[in-house]
């Protein structure tokens, strides 16, 4: 999982703008930063990437040297490849010239290797966007070798399409009709996000999530369809152009957990999805009795769940548990090494509103059930009498070959478990040490989320199909990191 931003503009340098919104995104991944830039002209490209968050991988010096009206910002965190600068976006290649970066996971890496290496065209790197980026390089350069349209970008694009397997919003920077062009594009299921916003002085904006837009006043326009390209030219309307688009099947653990609750995705609201969430798993924590005296959620993403939990139950809400601000996502960090380590420092029981209480704790998901080992633990070491686990997802089964970060079996907590949900409920509450477990049934998170999604992590289903050897390949390339 990774964010990007890509931006143009009539004015003479997009690379301030384009690093603030980088921060927005910076929930999306920590590992590397980069922006790359192209001058009105189309001859001069530059790029600078760095490793760690934005303000540690990019400097007032690196800004300063990328100039032109338009350019492409990424921050990462690998699900492909491993945290090397030589992974890090975006990506530049230097026939006909185009910057590229992405959000997703394309699952067939090597096939592509093998298939451009037959082409003498060699990959630098062990992220899944260059494969695709060399492809529709290749692409252009077989319709002629200088002065591209829009109309080979397209042609280009579907056999990037027809190549590419897996999920994936890429955006591009390159002279298209002798005019700087801004592209992005969604596969054909629209698994990964991707926004488009206007602002009054004529610029464009493609970001992951809406929260880049509004840091920089640009108003949200649309969002590219599935299997559809919208190329974005300075002071001109948008133009749109369907590559292919099968079913529209929205990542749904974008909403329950990865996006950041102030975005809008698919016309709804990351935070209401969440309040939806929350109100669903109340009805089922209702059937089981609990004495209950205080909701604690895990901090961040399980807060707005709790309230509406909290409100459903009729139980008081308290801050249990206070999160150190300069901690990161554990769940995106490269290691389980990493991840054990960050969990000493993330968080820290509040006693007052812990001690003598019977606590239901609310989380968005477990996953590898790393920091709900500790928090269950750490909150009967500060007094609580009893804690009851609320999660508001269903038990993941299944790798996300989608690009984010669970792609192995073993590493799944629910796939120990079987039998029914509340046997698994029942198993699975005494290894992570909790008085009891509820996981929010599948047709419940439908409920709350409403339409089609993907949720392959919950119940397998594939919108867009991982061959066996893909599945191996990736899971072999996790098990490196």
């Amino acid at each position: 999982m990774c964010g990007f931003v890509g931006m143009v503009s009539k004015h003479a340098s997009v690379s301030n703008e384009i690093f603030v919104a980088l921060q927005a995104l910076q929930h999306r991944g920590q590992d590397s930063a980069g922006i790359a830039t192209m001058d009105a002209t189309g001859a001069r490209f530059t790029a600078r990437r760095g490793l760690g968050a934005v303000t540690q991988a990019l400097g007032a010096g690196d800004l300063e040297a990328l100039e032109g009206p338009l350019g492409i910002g990424h921050v990462r965190y690998p699900t492909i490849g491993t945290g090397v600068l030589q992974d890090a976006q975006p990506f530049f290649y230097r026939q006909p010239g185009v910057l590229m970066a992405h959000n997703g996971g394309i699952t067939n890496y090597d096939e592509l290797r093998d298939s451009l290496a037959e082409r003498s065209i060699h990959l630098l790197s062990g992220c899944d966007v260059e494969p695709a980026l060399c492809e529709f390089a290749d692409g252009l350069m077989r319709r002629r070798k200088a002065h591209h349209t829009l109309e080979d970008a397209i042609e280009a694009l579907v056999e990037v399409r027809d190549a590419v397997r897996g999920s994936y919003s890429i955006v591009a920077a390159l002279m298209l009709d002798g005019e700087p062009t801004l592209l992005v594009v969604r596969d054909r299921h629209g698994i990964r996000p991707a926004v488009i916003g206007q602002r009054a002085d004529g610029s464009y904006i493609a970001a992951s999530e809406s929260v880049a837009l509004d840091a920089l006043g640009f108003t949200a326009i649309e969002e590219p369809d599935a299997g559809e390209v919208v190329f974005l030219r300075a002071g001109q309307p948008p133009i749109r152009r369907a590559v292919e688009a099968r079913s529209k099947t929205p990542c749904v653990f974008e909403f329950i957990y990865f996006a950041r609750p102030d975005s809008t995705m698919g016309g709804r609201g990351v935070y209401e999805v969440r309040l939806a969430l929350g109100r669903q798993l109340a009805e089922r924590v209702k059937t089981k009795s609990l004495a209950l005296d205080v909701v604690v959620a895990v901090p961040d993403t399980a807060r707005p769940a709790a309230t509406a939990l909290a409100e459903e139950l009729e139980v008081p809400l308290r801050e249990g548990l206070i999160k150190n601000r300069y901690s990161g996502r554990t769940f995106i960090m490269p290691s389980d090494a990493a991840r054990t380590a960050a969990l000493r420092l993330k968080l820290n029981a509040l006693r007052c509103e812990i001690e003598g209480r019977s606590i239901l704790l609310v989380d968005d998901s477990i996953v590898r059930g790393n920091t709900l080992r500790r928090v269950i633990s750490m909150l009967r070491d500060t007094g609580a009498t009893a804690v009851h686990l609320a999660i508001h997802a269903p038990p993941v089964r299944n790798p996300c070959y989608y690009g984010i970060d669970m792609s192995t079996e073993e590493e799944l907590f629910a796939r120990q478990f079987e039998g029914t949900l509340d046997e698994v409920e029942v198993d699975a509450a005494a290894v992570l040490g909790a008085d009891s477990l509820t996981y929010l049934p599948v047709e419940r998170m439908d409920v709350a989320f409403g339409g089609s999604r993907c949720a392959a992590c919950f119940d397998g289903v594939y919108p867009e199909p991982v061959p066996i050897r893909d599945r191996a390949l990736i899971e072999r390339d996790r098990r490196k990191a």
